[in-house]
């Protein structure tokens, strides 16, 4: 259980709202951390523009980069 309760995805506007109804049609319900991110706006862009950043770079297989969450979040604890 996360030490600080996200934000509720169905008040969620505009971009925010967006990115959790995506995360919803891949993965069944929006990411436990971006619920946190949503908390404060800029930082939700900031999380986000890393992201698009890291995907759209080309530097890190798409592949890779899920091995390497996956990986993060069995160090972390995390049930992913």
């Amino acid at each position: 259980m996360a030490r600080i309760n996200g934000i509720d995805p169905d008040y969620a506007q505009g971009p925010i709202k967006a990115v959790f109804e995506a995360q919803t049609k891949k993965w069944g319900a929006p990411l436990s951390n971006h619920l946190l991110y949503a908390r404060r706006p800029t930082v939700f862009r900031g999380v986000r523009a890393m992201w698009t950043g890291l995907d759209s770079s080309g530097l890190i297989d798409s592949k890779l980069l899920s091995l390497i969450n996956r990986r993060v979040a069995a160090i972390n604890g995390c049930e992913f």
